[in-house]
């Protein structure tokens, strides 16, 4: 069987693949990217109908190309979101292939560079970048069995409210994805329940400036990496224009707020009693930024109007007063679980000594202790931004200048060399 060889392959055909591909052509290195579905398909097949970017578009965008008739203010709708990435692959004229999975990935046992097992055949490649991110498997946390109420699903399964079965709802999580999603069921009349665990709470907007500008300004998105640097939790939403996430208003509109979930037995799910310092936490964040922003502005003369209403910050509601820290789930009439509780990678395919006891990647700023496999898209792979859209872009940059750098070392002869080949 005929072996295909390229210089350097992609595995996914999300943004970090994209990205990836634009700047390994910039620098001239032939290359190939695999796809097992279709370019940006979790944008489209695992994400709820009504998602839009958390961040507004003239912000979440690769920097060579705008969103096509879209407000730049606005929040773009998921399926516009894969639309720009197909676009942006053909624009780039990215040599992808859709359809093939990477089954494994080997050093080649008598020679340089990596053996690809792939679902179309085998490939040999000098240099693997696995552009697979870090969100792979949604996780489940094993608290509740199955069987105990009628459906239990991870955030990346939910669509819409008309999905799930009549009855209340426990959504555990609120980040983006939690908050937004218990957001939409209470808003169609569902009694709603949402376990809220430490995170960072950012304005929406404030003074005329989204957040993304103000992080950006603040040099927050620039942030390098601290050894241990992990996913931080953000509840931040683009949804109905652009709002704060106010979990006390959440609550006043009747959704009933629950600490960390912890525990199940007998039907009772159990609670921390950490609800009030996590809803603090959120608040201390959120001035935080505030803070720093009326300094910047201060610092720099800008013109940017006051709002003070901007801390303005409510009571704490009886939910978070005089928490429930055990809530039997049949008397409280629900039927449906969403877990809204992250993912975990898989490397399972990547056969190669890369990673830690833990399965964790092996890396420095995306270039792993495996001598020509690099990763991207990894949450603070090299900054608090890099697994974002923009930020995997820059950070895509910097391996495709690696891989040229370590190519044109490869590519040197001496003068002798030379001579002796010339003769």
């Amino acid at each position: 069987m005929s072996v295909e060889k390229v210089e350097a392959l992609i595995v996914g055909g999300g943004q970090a693949g994209l990205a990836m591909s634009e700047h390994l052509g910039k620098c001239g290195v032939p290359h190939l990217v695999l796809e097992r579905h279709r370019i940006a398909e979790r944008w489209r097949s695992e994400r709820w109908d009504s998602l839009v970017a958390n961040g507004p578009a003239w912000h979440d965008r690769f920097p060579g190309m705008e969103f096509p008739d879209v407000d730049p203010d606005a929040f773009v709708a998921k399926e516009k979101v894969a639309d720009y990435f197909v676009a942006y692959a053909d624009m780039i004229s990215a040599p992808i292939r859709c359809g093939v999975e990477v089954k494994s990935v080997r050093r080649n046992a008598d020679g340089p560079g990596f053996r690809v097992e792939t679902s179309d055949g085998v490939i040999e490649a000098s240099y693997i970048v696995s552009a697979t991110g870090a969100f792979q498997h949604p996780v489940i946390p094993a608290i509740v069995p199955e069987g105990v109420v009628a459906t239990q699903m991870h955030s990346s399964a939910y669509r819409n409210p008309d999905q799930l079965s009549e009855g209340a709802v426990l959504v555990v999580g609120a980040g983006s994805s939690g908050t937004q999603i218990a957001d939409e069921l209470l808003r169609v009349g569902r009694r709603v329940y949402l376990s809220v665990g430490p995170h960072d709470r950012p304005p929406r907007s404030y003074r005329g400036r989204d957040f993304v500008w103000w992080l950006g300004v603040l040099n927050k998105w620039d942030a390098e990496a601290m050894p241990g640097s992990e996913h931080t939790t953000i509840a931040v939403s683009g949804a109905h224009g652009g709002q704060t996430v106010d979990f006390r208003r959440l609550a006043a509109q009747g959704m009933m707020l629950l600490g960390r979930a912890e525990t199940f037995k007998d039907g009772v799910m159990h609670f921390a009693p950490d609800l009030a310092s996590n809803i603090a936490q959120g608040d201390a964040n959120y001035l935080s930024v505030l803070d720093e922003a009326d300094a910047y502005i201060a610092r720099n003369g800008l013109d940017l109007p006051q709002e003070p209403a901007a801390r303005k910050i409510d009571p704490d509601p009886q939910c978070v007063t005089d928490p429930i820290l055990a809530l039997d789930l049949v008397s409280a009439g629900i039927t449906t679980i969403i877990w809204a509780t992250g993912f975990s990678v898989d490397y399972s395919w990547l056969k190669v000594d890369a990673f830690d006891e833990n399965g964790a990647p092996k890396h420095q700023r995306g270039i792993s202790a495996e001598p020509g496999v690099y990763f991207l898209g990894l949450p603070w792979q090299t900054r608090r931004g890099s697994s974002f859209i923009w930020g995997v872009w820059y950070d895509a940059k910097y391996l495709a200048d690696h891989i040229a750098k370590q190519r044109n070392y490869l590519a040197y002869s001496s003068s002798r060399q030379r001579e002796t080949e010339n003769a």
